[in-house]
């Protein structure tokens, strides 16, 4: 099974909850396996079975209350 790993960097997160709530909405997006969220670092794995576009996961981050950093 082909597993897609993919990096962000998201901006404004400053503890566990602002983490549940991007993982929360990343994980609705189709094809998310898993999702790895650093709060101290800001970075969000996601683990997927096909490639996630980029505009996906940026609008979920969105919807989460945050941005992804450029």
């Amino acid at each position: 099974m082909l597993v897609v790993e993919s990096s962000y960097t998201v901006e404004g997160m400053t503890c566990q909850h602002c983490a549940a709530s991007v993982s929360e909405e990343i994980s609705e997006l189709g094809g998310v396996t898993e999702v790895k969220v650093d709060v101290a670092s800001g970075t969000v794995v996601v683990f997927s079975d096909n490639t996630i576009e980029h505009a996906a996961v940026e609008a979920a981050v969105t919807e989460a209350g945050y941005r992804l950093a450029s």
